[in-house]
């Protein structure tokens, strides 16, 4: 907590629908008067609590939940809402631009742990762990393996980083220094530092669906990337390459994806994020042998969940008390009051 935070300011009301833990929401508590939303049964549920809470609050901590232009008319005092995540498309960044109002995120204290994620999604799809681990529990290994179950080299593999922020960087370091990959990436800015680092090449999206082993996609999801990686992007990867989504769902047609692997049109998929989550139980995708399905694990540690919650607090602390946030999306635009 930065010592800015700490001044005495006039107390707020602030909404937390991301629980805090015990120490946070006491560090809350002293500072402002905070209505916890917990223990909804559905979002519509949530929806009229949170539509309730937000009349005359001044913040707002949360995470995941959709925040609609409504909720926003309901809030005429809000001057700051901060989400325990990086990506920010639940949230209507014009109309909030529009109100003044702050929107803080939570960069950098996920970074690594999120990349370890990616890299496991690569080694496990490519080395079959998730598939040949249930043969074992489920007493069908009688034998020593042939090669209808082998899997695939990791290492001397060229990996395509489609995106290449923070966790992407993570990511390709992972690959590039662990590995031994040869790195290339397509993103909207050249990387020089990085292509220095890690010896990478830029290259068209196109060349690096039709020149990469492994395709990791860490880009934040706009109204540009919205199915990035549809059925004539998966057409152009070799049938031995697997794609690694670790971005949002809706960056890669999901539809597509299932019947580029149905058909075998490419190796396999290791997915930590899906257009619909919880992922249904009825999706081909829970039952597709190549495929390693993960519940949005991504930033999901003891450590650093917490340490999102801290960095979420931080920001609100310090918006409130009319001062810069540590990591803030908007301020730009930002109205203090």
């Amino acid at each position: 907590m930065t010592s800015d935070a700490d001044e005495c300011v006039t107390r707020r009301k602030v909404v937390v629908l991301k629980a805090l833990d015990e120490e946070q929401m006491a560090t809350l508590r002293e500072r402002h008067d905070v209505v916890l939303l917990e223990g909804h049964d559905s979002a519509e549920a949530l929806d009229a609590a949170l539509h309730d809470a937000l009349h005359d609050a001044h913040g707002l901590i949360c995470s995941g939940h959709r925040i609609t232009e409504a909720l926003l008319d309901a809030a005429p005092a809000l001057r700051v809402i901060c989400t325990v995540s990086v990506g920010y498309d639940n949230y209507p960044l014009e109309a909030m631009d529009a109100r003044g109002i702050l929107l803080c995120n939570t960069p950098d204290v996920l970074t690594e742990t999120t990349a370890d994620v990616g890299f496991l999604l690569i080694m496990a799809t490519a080395r079959r762990a998730v598939e040949l681990a249930n043969m074992v529990r489920d007493g069908q290994w009688t034998h020593g393996l042939t090669p209808p179950h082998f899997g695939t080299d990791v290492h001397g593999k060229t990996l395509g980083m489609v995106g290449m922020g923070r966790i992407g960087a993570a990511i390709a370091r992972r690959g590039a220094l662990g590995f031994g990959m040869r790195v290339q990436y397509s993103n909207a800015s050249p990387k020089p530092a990085l292509e220095s680092e890690l010896g990478a090449s830029r290259v068209e999206l196109d060349t690096l669906l039709k020149t990469s082993d492994f395709v990791c996609v860490t880009v934040p999801l706009s109204e540009q990337t919205d199915r990035l990686i549809g059925r004539r992007e998966l057409e152009l990867m070799p049938a031995s390459a697997i794609l690694i989504n670790i971005a949002r769902g809706r960056v890669i047609d999901e539809a597509a994806l299932i019947e580029c692997l149905e058909r075998g049109g490419i190796r396999g998929a290791g997915l930590d994020v899906f257009e619909q989550e919880p992922l249904p139980a009825s999706s081909p995708l829970t039952r597709l042998p190549q495929v390693v399905a993960l519940p949005h694990i991504g930033s999901a540690t003891h450590e650093t969940r917490r340490a999102m919650a801290q960095r979420a607090l931080d920001n609100l602390l310090l918006a409130l008390a009319g001062k810069s946030p540590l990591s803030a999306v908007n301020e730009a635009n930002w109205t203090r009051r």
